[in-house]
């Protein structure tokens, strides 16, 4: 049985060599929580030998699209169709006792040596692309960057405010800054609007984070690289999580910024659909041969674990670690 200890996964984001191979995963789908957790996913994480579980503790509410099903979100459906739709939003603030009181009751959940890792509910661009829709934020960001910024103001204030509080509880060992800035070959927005109405917010996410001693992990998909000296050297992210092999493969984006910055997972969503089990265990034995030397990563997938992909898939890539220990 995998005994956790959040200490390694603390080293390879110090950009070291841990002790045994480290897992890494923001979520994984419900068919894996009931299979090794009765349904909760917190057993589930500790079951499959991590050593955290994700958790999103919150009492915000924030610009979102999801209230349309999965299938039919679109970029382009917005919130607020002017100035009143933006001051009349439910916006409010986080209440630590609200977060106190989630804790505690998850406290129990918790084996001797293991963590918890926060989440952000939404996100700076998330909020800006739910509150005026894709297209019509792109238009904005010329036309009005002042309600833009408005917006992004209104939401970051209280994401700090979010990671503050989560991180300022002691089974709380890290926190995920989650922002979708990219899309396959470019960013979601041109990187100066990214660095006018995006960057600064994240800044003082890690900054609130960082006062508490703890890290601060980006998980960010598509091709945001452009940004890469942003997130190192002015944000000052700890470390970067969510690859893609047609963007950047995860053993050339080690290559590239390991010494900057930990890097986190990487194994292509789409090659753990299609290969077989033993295409993918010797792609994960591959990585952590190649990494094992110079410290900094731990290993796990390029996203997440959606239902489509194979358990048996998902479970190869984990036993190339969970071997070696």
């Amino acid at each position: 049985m995998h005994s956790p200890d959040f200490e390694q996964l603390l080293k390879v984001l110090r950009k070291e060599s841990p002790e045994r191979p480290v897992l890494f995963e923001v979520c994984f789908n419900d068919r894996i929580a009931e299979s090794f957790g009765g349904g909760d996913a917190i057993k589930a994480f500790f079951a499959l030998g991590y050593d955290y579980a994700t958790i999103y503790a919150h009492d915000l509410v924030l610009p979102s699209s999801h209230g349309e099903t999965l299938k039919s979100t679109s970029q382009n459906e917005f919130l607020f169709k002017n100035r009143s739709d933006f001051e009349l939003f439910p916006w409010n603030e986080p209440k630590p006792a609200a977060y106190r009181e989630k804790l505690q009751g998850l406290a129990g959940q918790l084996p001797k040596g293991g963590k918890f890792i926060g989440c952000q509910p939404q996100s700076v661009l998330g909020s800006l692309v739910a509150g005026l829709g894709y297209e019509n934020l792109c238009i904005m960001c010329y036309d009005d960057p002042d309600f833009v910024r408005e917006i992004a103001d209104a939401a970051g204030r209280r994401l700090v405010m979010h990671a503050d509080t989560l991180c300022s509880f002691e089974t709380v060992g890290a926190m995920i800054l989650n922002d979708d800035w990219g899309f396959s070959a470019q960013t979601r927005l041109a990187p100066e609007q990214m660095r006018s109405f995006i960057i600064p917010w994240y800044v003082k996410m890690v900054e609130a984070v960082h006062s508490h001693g703890k890290p601060a992990i980006l998980h960010s998909c598509g091709n945001m690289w452009t940004l890469i000296d942003d997130v190192c050297d002015i944000c000052k992210f700890d470390g970067k999580h969510s690859y893609e092999d047609k963007i950047l493969p995860v053993e050339k984006a080690y290559e590239l910024y390991g010494r900057r910055i930990a890097i986190l997972g990487g194994i292509d969503i789409d090659f753990l659909c299609r290969k077989t089990p033993e295409e993918i265990r010797a792609r994960a034995d591959a990585l952590l041969d190649l990494t094992a030397e110079k410290g900094g990563y731990a290993l796990g997938s390029g996203n997440s674990i959606p239902d489509y992909v194979p358990d048996e898939n998902y479970l190869a890539m984990l036993e190339a670690a969970n071997a070696r220990r």
